[in-house]
């Protein structure tokens, strides 16, 4: 499988996990469970893209975390390119069950101010931690539920 087609099919697989998070009071258990398995299942697909780009050529020289440039370096190739991709993927997703699971358990937030809180966790990662931080300690603050 080519890494563009791996990569449509990465972005589409973790569709479902979103969805079922928006929909969390249906069923919070059994939905923040389903999008945890497709966060796993996506981190077996890293693991395997970096463990094959390994295999391969390696990384080019001068890749690596210690400077800007080594990590443009070290993500330079579409299949690191592509698991890195994967790894926001799954971490992002992750991290947005977290948010339904601890609202859920909290009652810090409506469902409905949950909902921007998860789709920025999907678009921007850390934004949608924060905002979700931010969300519950306004609450907090107000007098409302939560920790």
């Amino acid at each position: 499988m080519t890494p563009e087609s791996l990569f449509s099919l990465a972005s589409a697989a973790v569709l479902p996990g979103w969805l079922a998070l928006a929909c969390a009071p249906l069923a919070r258990a059994k939905l923040v469970l389903l999008a945890r398995v497709i966060a796993v299942l996506l981190s077996g697909l890293y693991v395997t893209l970096l463990a094959t780009g390994l295999a391969g050529e390696g990384p080019p020289p001068g890749a690596g975390f210690d400077t800007l440039e080594g990590v443009r370096l070290l993500l330079s190739s579409p299949q690191a390119l592509l698991a890195g991709w994967v790894h926001y993927l799954a971490f992002d997703l992750w991290v947005g069950s977290w948010e339904a699971e601890d609202n859920g358990q909290s009652g810090a937030l409506p469902h409905w101010l949950l909902l921007p809180c998860l789709a920025l966790t999907f678009l921007a990662g850390p934004t949608g931690l924060l905002l979700y931080h931010l969300f519950k300690a306004a609450r907090k603050a107000k007098g409302g539920r939560g920790a």
